[in-house]
C-alpha cells in the first residue's frame, strides 16, 4: 500500500483531499507537528513525504528506505539537505506559482507602511500624549519614487506592476535573468546592485538566502539617506545588524521584514526595538488563499511523483538526479 506522510498542519481544503486519498486506498500519516522527530517515527514506511517549514537531515533521509519524493509546502528549501536526497536519487518538489500574489502584496504594504511609517502614527493615536508626532512629517510619499527589486522572479515581477499603479519608477536587479534572458515589459535591469542602491528610494528583496547577505554594511553604505526597504524573501538576505544601525542614524527611513535570521526571533533582536520597523511572523505567503492553494499543489506533486504526472519544472534538485 502506497504511504503518504504528511508533516505540518494544512488548510482544510487539503486535509479533506488526504481524506479523498484515504478512500482510494492510500495510507496517510498526517501530522501536524512541524518538529523532524515526528516525521522520523514515521519515515521508515513513506513512499512520499510532504513537508513545511521544519528540518529534515540526513539523518531522517538515511531511515526513509521507501521514499521516492519530498514535497515542499512551499517554494524555500533551506532546511532540507538535499545533498542526502541526491544521494538517495530523491527528488525534492516545490509548488509551482501559488502564492507570489501574497507575497507581491506584502512587500508592497511594507514598502507603504514604512514610507508612512505606520507604527508610530498608530502610536501616536493610542498614547494621547504622542498626537503631536504628526506635524514632524516622518510620513512620506511612495508616488513618483524610485523602486529597486532584488530578484525579478514572479513575486517580484507582480510588485513592479502594482508599484507602477502608485507612478514609481521600477528598475530591477537579477543577474540570472540577465544571463538567461529579461523579461518582457516596462522593467529594466540595472547591471550592478550598487548602481541600483545609488538610484533607489526604496527597494524590496526577493532573492534565496546565500553564503553571505546581499545587504551587508557596504551596501547599506552605498544607499540614498531615507530608504524603505521590503523583505519577504529568506532571513540573512540583510544583515539584521547593519540594518538596525541604518534605521538608528536615519540612513534607512523605515524597514518591513517578514523573515529572520533566527525564526522565531530571540528576545535580544535589535530590530524588536525600532518602532521603524514593521515585523510580521513569515506570513507573506500565508493568505487564507494561498494556503488552500499551497496545500493542494504540494499533495498532487507528491502523488504525482508516485504515478509519473509530476512536471520535471518543479523538481528543485533534478539536474544532481541526472
Amino acid at each position: 500500500m502506497t504511504h503518504l506522510l504528511v508533516a505540518g498542519k494544512l488548510h482544510p481544503t487539503g486535509v479533506a483531499r488526504l481524506e479523498a486519498l484515504k478512500s482510494d486506498g492510500i495510507k496517510v500519516t498526517y501530522l501536524e507537528e512541524i518538529n523532524e522527530p515526528s516525521i522520523a517515527a514515521h519515515i521508515a514506511t513513506a513512499d512520499a513525504l510532504v513537508i513545511r517549514t521544519q528540518p529534515l537531515s540526513a539523518a531522517t533521509i538515511t531511515r526513509a528506505e521507501r521514499l521516492k519524493i519530498v514535497s515542499r509546502h512551499g517554494v524555500g528549501y533551506d532546511a532540507v539537505d538535499v545533498a542526502a536526497l541526491n544521494a538517495r536519487g530523491i527528488p525534492l518538489a516545490i509548488v509551482s506559482d501559488v502564492n507570489s500574489v501574497s507575497v507581491a502584496e506584502q512587500a508592497m504594504m511594507q514598502l507603504l507602511a514604512g514610507a508612512k511609517q505606520a507604527i508610530r502614527a498608530d502610536r501616536a493615536v493610542r498614547d494621547p500624549s504622542k498626537w503631536g508626532w504628526r506635524n514632524q512629517l516622518e510620513q512620506r510619499e511612495i508616488s513618483g519614487r524610485n523602486l529597486l527589486i532584488i530578484g525579478y522572479g514572479r513575486a517580484g515581477q507582480k510588485l513592479a506592476r502594482m508599484a507602477a499603479g502608485f507612478d514609481m519608477t521600477v528598475r530591477a536587479y537579477d543577474p540570472y535573468l540577465q544571463s538567461q534572458g529579461w523579461p518582457d515589459g516596462p522593467v529594466d535591469p540595472v547591471e550592478t546592485l550598487s548602481e541600483g542602491l545609488a538610484w533607489a528610494d526604496c527597494l524590496s528583496l526577493h532573492v534565496p538566502r546565500g553564503e553571505k547577505p546581499v545587504l551587508g554594511a557596504t551596501e547599506f553604505g552605498q544607499m540614498k539617506p531615507g530608504m524603505v526597504i521590503a523583505n519577504t524573501a529568506r532571513g540573512g538576505v540583510l544583515c539584521e545588524t547593519a540594518l538596525a544601525a541604518a534605521l538608528s542614524d536615519g540612513r534607512v527611513h523605515a524597514a518591513g521584514l517578514d523573515v529572520f535570521d533566527i525564526e522565531p526571533p530571540t528576545d535580544d533582536m535589535a530590530l524588536a526595538n525600532h518602532d521603524n520597523a514593521i515585523l510580521s511572523p513569515h506570513i507573506a505567503g500565508l493568505t487564507e488563499e494561498a494556503s488552500e492553494r499551497m496545500a493542494l499543489s504540494c499533495i498532487e506533486n507528491a502523488m504525482g511523483a508516485l504515478n509519473g504526472t509530476l512536471d520535471p519544472t518543479l523538481i528543485v534538485n533534478k539536474d544532481a538526479l541526472k
